[in-house]
């Protein structure tokens, strides 16, 4: 094989990163640089904002939502090869790919048991509720 055969794929790559470093130096040099806390404090989605006190973390339910999305996501990356070739890989295609979902079924409901889907008191213990209602309490009367 001709590497110039590899040409349009360099060229390609090339004009994608000379297109990345140009966006990302016009951006910078034609911005304005104004901060406020608005543009400084972390996003959170889909909550309420809440503002932590310096060297308090945000609790580790977003970043295992955030790890299971990937998992799961992940999935439909394995699927997809496999629903465009679904004929020619026959019986064997099939079967494979029925043990993969699944081992991809039983890990959701793994994860489903363990709590890792609960965001609400119902999937929370009775000592965790009371705690986490005392703490709003106490955070009312201090504030």
């Amino acid at each position: 094989m001709e590497l110039s055969q590899y040409l349009p794929i360099v060229l390609l790559a090339a004009l994608a990163l000379l297109f990345a470093v140009l966006s990302l130096a016009a951006s910078a040099l034609l911005r304005p640089n104004r901060p406020t806390p608005a543009k400084l404090a972390p996003y959170e989605c889909g909550i309420e904002p809440e503002r932590l006190p310096s060297g308090e973390r945000f609790s580790v339910k977003f970043y295992v939502v955030a790890m299971l999305f990937i998992i799961f996501d992940i999935e439909t990356i394995f699927l997809f090869p496999w629903a465009v070739q679904f004929r020619q890989l026959g019986l064997f295609g099939l079967v494979e790919m029925a043990v993969f979902i699944g081992l991809v079924f039983v890990a959701y409901v793994y994860v489903w048991k363990a709590g890792g889907l609960d965001w609400g008191t119902e999937g929370r213990g009775r000592d965790e509720v009371q705690a986490a209602a005392t703490e709003e309490r106490e955070l009312a009367h201090a504030g």
